[in-house]
């Protein structure tokens, strides 16, 4: 949902003020995405994470796309995935405390499949893809991006699209590689236009469009116990390690707009353009530690998010840029370490139970963001989930596989100074804090 509105129905044209007005964009902007705030599939979000790394799942394809090689099957994954946010902020001077409660809800689609078969040497090589749409496939474009007066929240913003496309293969004894894309869109819009005072237009000329950013994903897994121990069970069988680097990407829409109004605003008219973007993910660099055992499995992460690097991203975006560039006062931001562990225990032949625990420390080093006013809190995040497997069915030849995930996130209690338009001293002192609950479903067909 595109929420602006160029110069044209209804344009103030008695001042340049007043026009820019006009172009102002009501926006409900994510610092995050789907698979760093929640998790893609419902078994992310059941171990917070934490075994993301070494899930055989077509999510490997942003988490560490090595690992589509650790299971020669293929696969089809369809599921649903529903975040409950409540986020609030209490003060003194206000009626009631919640800053945002909309839900974002994810359909979900994946692909893993073995490309070896189509060469005469059958060389594994497997591609992965994973798409998410916000709204259960209702909304593809949209942005949102303001300024506030009473406060927004940095992350939980929804994100309309999803999307990451992989491959790997095996390179050595035990060990795997693989490079994966992360798609994102900036859209570019232009107009020009004559209008009147009272806001009738003529000699339109408009024009839209959107290209996909590409940013790359690259990961090495090694199975140690077959790398170094490939003959017979030694100390570090069943030992797994992983590295994996994201590059940073967000989504970002430019407008440019050019009015002219005779006898007022003349040739070659006033110009207005608004830069922003949405739903930034840092650069990251994730270790992981796995191990296997005899229906039972445990694991961890940490990822190191370049989070700094955001301060640079505002100062070229036309609306947050309006916080404190040049007079002291621009938005910071810290790196973070987020830690992770979680595990796995094999019921029985079918099902199989996963859980899992993460703290992730807030990036916002300022607590006083003029006009933008900023909230965003240190989070603790617990995840459980169930999964089943059916090796043989009446129907399918081939095996399939449910899984139900559940993560609850518990923001911890933060002060903030919140600023009013027009100024740089804080008139409110609020806390913030807030509730996430999140619940994914999928089922996957193997093949």
């Amino acid at each position: 949902m595109h929420d602006f509105h160029f110069p044209g129905k209804k344009v103030l044209c008695t001042s340049i003020s007043a026009i820019s007005l006009t172009l102002s964009m009501p926006v409900f902007a994510s610092m995050g995405n789907l698979g760093t705030s929640y998790g893609v599939m419902p078994s992310d979000v059941a171990s917070a994470q934490a075994l993301s790394m070494f899930n055989t799942q077509v999510s490997a394809t942003y988490y560490n796309p090595a690992y589509l090689a650790k299971d020669p099957r293929g696969e089809l994954t369809v599921g649903l995935l529903h975040a409950e946010q409540e986020l609030r902020a209490s003060g003194p001077n206000r009626s009631g405390d919640v800053v945002s409660d909309s839900p974002s809800q994810h359909v979900l689609i994946g692909m893993k499949t073995n490309l070896g078969s189509l060469t005469r040497s059958g060389y594994p090589l497997y591609l992965g893809f994973v798409a998410g749409v916000e709204k259960y496939g209702k909304e593809l474009l949209s942005f949102e991006s303001e300024t506030s007066e009473d406060g927004q929240f940095l992350q939980y913003g929804r994100e309309p699209l999803f999307l990451n496309i992989g491959g790997a293969t095996k390179l050595w004894r035990g060990i795997d590689v693989g490079v994966a894309a992360r798609i994102t869109l900036q859209a570019e819009t232009s107009l020009d236009t004559r209008s009147t005072l009272a806001g009738d237009t003529s000699q339109e000329r408009f024009s839209a469009n959107a290209k996909p950013s590409i940013k790359g994903i690259a990961s090495i897994n090694a199975d140690l116990g077959e790398t170094f121990c490939p003959d017979k069970e030694c100390f570090i069988s069943g030992f797994e390690t992983a590295i994996a680097y994201r590059a940073s990407s967000n989504s970002k829409t430019t407008i440019d707009a050019n009015v002219v109004v005779p006898q007022v605003i003349p040739e070659p008219g006033l110009p207005l353009a608004i830069t922003t973007i949405d739903s930034f993910q840092p650069e990251i660099f994730a270790l992981g530690l796995h191990y296997r055992g005899d229906g039972w499995r445990v694991g961890g992460s940490i990822e190191h998010q370049k989070w700094s690097e955001l301060e640079d991203v505002f100062a070229n975006d036309t609306i947050r840029n309006q916080s404190g560039v040049g007079n002291g006062l621009r938005i910071g931001f810290d790196d973070i370490v987020v830690p992770r562990l979680g595990g796995e225990y094999q019921l029985t032949n079918t099902f199989a139970i996963t859980a899992g625990i993460a703290y992730e420390e807030s990036p916002l080093k300022t607590t006083q963001n003029p006009e933008i006013n900023y909230f965003d809190n240190d989070k603790i995040v617990i995840g459980l989930g169930v999964s089943a497997e059916y090796e043989r069915t009446r129907l399918l030849a081939y095996p399939i596989r449910f899984d139900l995930g559940y993560q609850y996130q518990q923001l911890q209690k933060r002060d903030f100074q919140v600023t009013p338009f027009g100024s740089q001293t804080a008139d409110e002192t609020v806390e913030t804090d807030g509730d996430v609950h999140v619940v994914a479903g999928s089922v996957t067909f193997k093949f």
